[in-house]
């Protein structure tokens, strides 16, 4: 007997309780058809007068549920596919058993139509039990009725809102919908135990590890959690991210409201798929949307003609884009790179074929070629975004940076002025403040140059505004984390404590041309518009999330490695002097500044002295002009070597 407790010690005890309930059932279905029958039709019998029948039937259902593996379903997770598994089983046995009692009787005082009814007794009290026990551990049979084999990724909401409920009547109307949505968390305690379209809210946002706990024991553990609530600000975003992936969970975001409603009337096939999208690093700067006056806006551009210097650079080129969605009359787009140019040019072509246009190729350094570009163009309105603005490039080659960024926007000004342009806005940055850079100190002076014709000029608004970095665009950090990240890494960061002030293209150009838009209040000669740029961004934490934007897990999968300050770099950046007391303007995310403004003749003076040290490539002496017109220039263990001689010199 050994071998035989060897085998039964193998047998999980659920099995064969299972086994047990299964053909108890088997036994009790086919006595009550057999019963029921002789009931309704026929001379009543008592139970069991036909015991060899049910002795049949039992043995038969026994072997076919055994080899169809009934038994091994987990009750705790009965559904769909459970149901369809018994069907099989049953309607098997039932045609295994008459053949079987043909031959053993001919099924003579058999009564045939007993079977009709046995098939949805057995079926009925298989699947009963399985949802009863379901039901004592779910407290619900909503999991019931979802198949686990169907296909569709399990997915956790974040936020019970109005989006959540237009996310899952979607899917409900999407045929080919690659999402079920086994739960939702939300901000508020209050909906914790409510249902949203038969989905429940199953906690707080500060309970997701315990809900996809509960989800998975339950045998619907979610693979991706989909933000659904707009609200979620960065820091937010940036912890589920880290949940996410502690937990093994993708993390995307639900479709805007809009592309719902593009494709509610859908098409032949049923509609229109119901597709999320990944988080994106603009998700995790979480920044609140700024309302816009956008008829200002209009009303600022429409119907005028508009230059655009530095077009086929980012922020250049997101100018062009929105300014063309204002209809203007004609957009002049000048740049000194032909691919640039060209890029920007083509998309003018596919965006927007009729309107007036021209690609110039220019420098700004050249004041011949725009003096026949202004003539030629007749702008009303300029926007400056021209310039070398990659640090250590600059710093490596400081009268190009000079001549570009200094005297370039000299010579736009200048243009501006002479051409009786209504208004020139120069696109500045926080590089400005306090610079350790040739490239900072440079677009200081530009903006002291802007500064002083606009406290001179009677027939020309100039406009300089402020801001810091801009996802994304060329020659940023961004760009570099991607390239690195397609390279399998490591990702390069300069210093574990470096910050960065961040901002979308489409929000910076955006304020731009609210700030541009804006009546001038009379006070604002001089100062400069400096937009909010949040709170800054510690570029490790930005290389860790765009890991964990990857798929993958930082130090492990990918490393990171510290490789120092750069020359010109400084560990934070600083919107405002100690000196530019801001002040609040009518626009919300847009501050005003009033930087120290130099004597207009000294200015002029130096100016053309620096321009002239920068054509003659004499970088000692460009540097020492650059340190006299910007004072406030540090100097550290990152300064460039040329620049620390000079002040030793003095």
């Amino acid at each position: 007997m050994g071998w035989f407790r060897r085998i039964t010690g193998r047998i999980n005890g659920r099995i064969v309780t299972v086994a047990v309930h299964d053909v108890f059932m088997a036994a009790l279905s086919f006595e009550l058809a057999v019963w029921f029958r002789y009931q309704t039709y026929g001379k009543p019998q008592e139970f069991f007068f036909l015991w060899h029948g049910t002795a049949t039937f039992t043995v038969v259902c026994a072997l076919v549920f055994w080899r169809m593996g009934l038994y091994r379903g987990i009750w705790h997770y009965a559904s769909l596919s459970d149901l369809i598994a018994i069907v099989k089983a049953v309607t098997l046995s039932i045609l295994i058993y008459l053949p079987v009692m043909f031959i053993l009787d001919r099924l003579e005082d058999f009564p045939r139509s007993a079977m009709i009814l046995n098939w949805p007794l057995l079926v009925a009290f298989l699947m009963a039990s399985r949802l009863l026990y379901r039901f004592s551990k779910d407290g619900n049979l909503r999991a019931v009725f979802e198949r686990a084999d169907d296909g569709l990724v399990p997915v956790l909401l974040i936020g019970a809102g109005d989006e959540a409920e237009t996310f899952i009547r979607g899917l409900a109307r999407d045929r080919l919908a690659s999402y079920r949505v086994v739960g939702v968390v939300d901000h508020k305690r209050t909906r914790i135990g409510r249902d949203i379209r038969g989905v429940t809210v199953l906690g707080g946002l500060d309970e997701i590890e315990a809900v996809v706990e509960g989800l998975e024991r339950k045998g619907r553990k979610p693979q991706r959690l989909i933000i659904t609530w707009p609200k979620l600000d960065g820091a937010a975003i940036g912890r589920l991210l880290e949940q996410a992936e502690s937990l093994g969970l993708s993390l995307s975001r639900m479709p805007r409201l809009t592309d719902f409603q593009s494709g509610e009337k859908g098409g032949e096939k049923g509609g229109t798929r119901l597709e999320i999208q990944p988080v994106q690093l603009e998700d995790l700067l979480g920044r609140p949307q700024q309302v816009l006056d956008r008829d200002a806006m209009r009303a600022l551009i429409s119907g005028r003609r508009v230059l655009i210097t530095g077009a086929g650079g980012t922020i250049g080129a997101e100018l062009a884009r929105q300014i063309a969605a204002h209809a203007p009359a004609h957009v002049s787009l000048l740049d000194n790179g032909e691919h640039a140019l060209y890029r920007i040019d083509l998309e003018f072509a596919e965006s927007w074929p009729e309107l007036s246009r021209r690609p110039i190729l220019g420098d700004v350094r050249d004041t011949e070629r725009l003096a026949v570009v202004f003539a030629q163009e007749r702008p009303e309105l300029v926007f400056h975004a021209a310039a070398f603005k990659h640090v250590p490039m600059v710093e490596d080659n400081p009268n190009e940076g000079v001549l570009t960024n200094v005297m370039g926007t000299a010579n736009v000004a200048r243009a501006c002025q002479s051409a009786d342009v209504r208004v020139m806005v120069q696109i500045s940055t926080d590089k400005a403040v306090n610079p350790t850079s040739v490239m900072g100190a440079s677009k200081r002076i530009a903006e002291m140059i802007c500064q002083d014709l606009s406290l001179s000029s009677s027939n020309c608004r100039y406009v300089t505004v402020r801001f810091g970095n801009v996802l994304g665009s060329t020659g940023s950090v961004v760009p570099l984390f991607q390239r690195q990240l397609a390279r399998g890494g490591p990702l390069t960061v300069t210093d574990p404590e470096v910050t960065r002030y961040f901002m979308t293209t489409r929000e910076a150009v955006e304020l731009v041309l609210q700030a541009t838009a804006t009546a001038p209040t009379g006070d604002e000669g001089g100062k400069i518009f400096v937009l909010d740029m949040g709170k800054p961004v510690r570029i490790l934490d930005l290389a860790r999330q765009m890991i964990r934007l990857a798929g993958l897990t930082p130090e492990v999968d990918i490393p990171i490695v510290f490789t120092g300050l750069r020359p010109g770099e400084k560990l934070y950046e600083e919107l405002l002097h100690d000196g530019e007391a801001p002040q609040p303007t009518t626009l919300a995310g847009v501050n005003l500044a009033a930087p120290r403004v130099i004597d207009h003749e000294l200015l002029g003076a130096q100016v053309e002295k620096l321009a002239a040290a920068a054509r003659a490539r004499d970088t000692a002496q460009t540097l020492a002009v650059i340190r006299h017109l910007v004072p406030e220039m540090l100097i550290g263990p990152d300064q460039p070597k040329a620049a620390k001689a000079v002040v030793q010199a003095e």
